[in-house]
């Protein structure tokens, strides 16, 4: 692989990894009260003390964790307890993209100074190296394509006095 298809794979895959970072902070950021007009998010029940209204379905009291029937604790001695899925660390997790972030960055960079370095004179002198060359490839190309119209206007004329003869049951000559 070239050094320009590195660089855009080294740049779609730091792209990645910001999004996904950017992504996982925003996620695991903690409620933050906006005003002292708005509900506290960490405590709810005290939203639904401060809300009068009884059709508004947030003012429904919300049963608390650790209150649960009867009935359901009863059942839940007898069942065996399930084990919870290992917890992320939340102080770690971002810390880690962060790391893979800065990586994919130095790696970026390192990629870049491995481009050659060339003046601006040494680059027009290539770019009309370059333009040389598609032109005798041009003229190539172009020469190709006027012999091919010119078999392909042969086989024409050939299918169709072969056709003809098919047509009239004649004998080719």
């Amino acid at each position: 692989m070239d050094i320009i298809s590195q660089l855009q794979e080294q740049l779609n895959e730091m792209a990645m990894l910001a999004v996904n970072t950017f992504g996982t902070l925003q996620r695991d950021a903690p409620p933050v009260r906006l005003s002292n007009n708005y509900p506290d998010p960490l405590n709810p029940a005290a939203a639904a003390a401060a809300n009068p209204n009884p059709d508004d379905p947030t003012a429904q009291p919300q049963p608390q964790p650790g209150a649960a029937p009867a009935q359901a604790q009863g059942q839940a001695t007898q069942a065996q307890p399930a084990q919870a899925p290992p917890a992320l660390d939340l102080d770690e997790h971002p810390k880690a993209m962060s790391h893979a972030l800065v990586l994919a960055a130095k790696k970026f960079d390192a990629l870049v100074a491995a481009l050659p370095l060339s003046s601006e004179e040494d680059q027009l002198k290539r770019i009309k190296e370059l333009q040389a060359e598609n032109g005798v490839v041009g003229l190539e190309l172009q020469k190709q394509l006027e012999a091919a119209e010119l078999e392909l206007n042969q086989v024409e004329a050939l299918f169709n006095e072969a056709t003809d003869n098919c047509i009239n049951l004649k004998k080719p000559d």
